[in-house]
């Protein structure tokens, strides 16, 4: 049998040259780590880089909502175990609260090069609620966070707010009518931007609107 194209001893690189690759590759992802994955997963921002970039600000937001959620979970939990056939207060009337669909959480990126805008919509029901948290990775933008519904009565625009060369925002967005709810974010400056949109409550679904 031809040994023609096995490697030989002579053509393997140097134990030396693999041991420093790999050294190199061990640094770059430690690096990674503290730069953009603490802050930007938990908030944690050894360096100060973070904060400069918005992903610390991002992390923070991020670990709040994980925060209300167990509070949420644990007082649901508590009430069930005091009394079984107690029944935890809803926000809304208990006849729009069943037409409302069950809490789910979505992270969405969305990539702006410089002068493009998209958009991103979520599919909610009449008083349905979602915490939110965005933030433009880059650089600020301009957006505005609005609604519309294409069944009868159709709605072309409804206006929750809006804002210019914004970094980052928070909130509670609280469903005015069925249909899609969400932002329209336009990078205006010269560089590529990344928006990082986390949102937690009663949507159905997340749609690019194209």
């Amino acid at each position: 049998m031809s040994n023609i194209g096995s490697p030989t001893p002579d053509s393997l690189p140097p134990s030396r040259t693999l041991v420093k690759s790999t050294l190199i590759a061990l640094a770059i992802a430690a690096v990674l780590l503290v730069v953009v994955v603490l802050p930007a997963e938990f908030g944690v921002d050894p360096t100060g880089i973070g904060r400069v970039v918005k992903l610390k600000q991002m992390g923070e937001i991020k670990m709040q909502l994980a925060r209300e959620a167990a509070a949420a979970d644990s007082a649901t939990l508590t009430a069930t175990t005091a009394d079984p056939g107690a029944t935890v207060a809803s926000p809304v009337p208990s006849s729009v609260a069943a037409s409302i669909p069950a809490e789910r959480v979505d992270t969405v990126r969305v990539l702006l090069q410089p002068n493009q805008g998209r958009e991103i919509k979520l599919a909610m029901r009449k008083d349905a609620r979602v915490a939110f948290a965005w933030v433009s990775v880059g650089g600020p933008v301009n957006y505005d966070m609005h609604a519309d519904r294409k069944a009868a009565p159709e709605i072309k625009y409804f206006g929750y707010k809006k804002g210019q060369n914004v970094a980052a925002d928070s909130g509670q967005l609280v469903a005015n009518f069925d249909g899609m709810h969400g932002w329209f974010w336009r990078n205006r400056s010269s560089a590529a931007v990344t928006i990082v949109l986390t949102v937690r409550g009663a949507h159905t679904e997340w749609k690019e609107i194209k």
